[in-house]
């Protein structure tokens, strides 16, 4: 394989895995996290690869490729670089949103086990001992 064809491997490669990461974000944006590609077997081994190629190319092999393809290849990285970025963002702010309802319910399940037992001996039948963790319960209730 040539030089120049290993560019445009990569240069493939970057595209599939830009137009996977926004079909995740329009997937994201619906709320429907399941149908994201990234999760598809395929996805992940064609992402795998492209670092692995990606690192094999060296400043010498791309510099002696014609302009043209090392212009493509400069567009389709910061392409990439843009869609995982925002693709990162949008998980991060998902997660953040899930971990402060999970928080939530966590407190409105302690406030109203405590409600249900106002006057009752603290664990142990100590005054200091400490609180069990309580477990996460999902219900009709909560």
């Amino acid at each position: 394989m040539t030089a120049d064809a290993g560019i445009e491997r990569v240069v493939a490669m970057a595209e599939r895995l830009i137009q996977a990461l926004r079909e995740d974000i329009a997937a994201l944006e619906r709320g429907r996290p399941r149908e994201m590609r990234m999760l598809d077997p395929e996805i992940q081994e064609l992402s795998a690869q492209y670092g692995r190629e990606a690192a094999a190319l060296t400043r010498d092999t791309i510099e002696s490729a014609p302009a043209e393809l090392r212009a493509r290849l400069r567009a389709a990285t910061e392409h990439f670089h843009e869609a995982l970025t925002l693709h990162g963002r949008i998980l991060t702010r998902i997660r953040n949103a899930s971990e402060a309802m999970i928080r939530a319910v966590a407190e409105e399940v302690e406030k109203r086990r405590n409600r249900s037992r106002p006057y009752a001996a603290p664990y142990g039948g100590r005054p200091d001992a400490p609180r069990p963790t309580s477990a996460m319960v999902y219900n009709a209730v909560v």
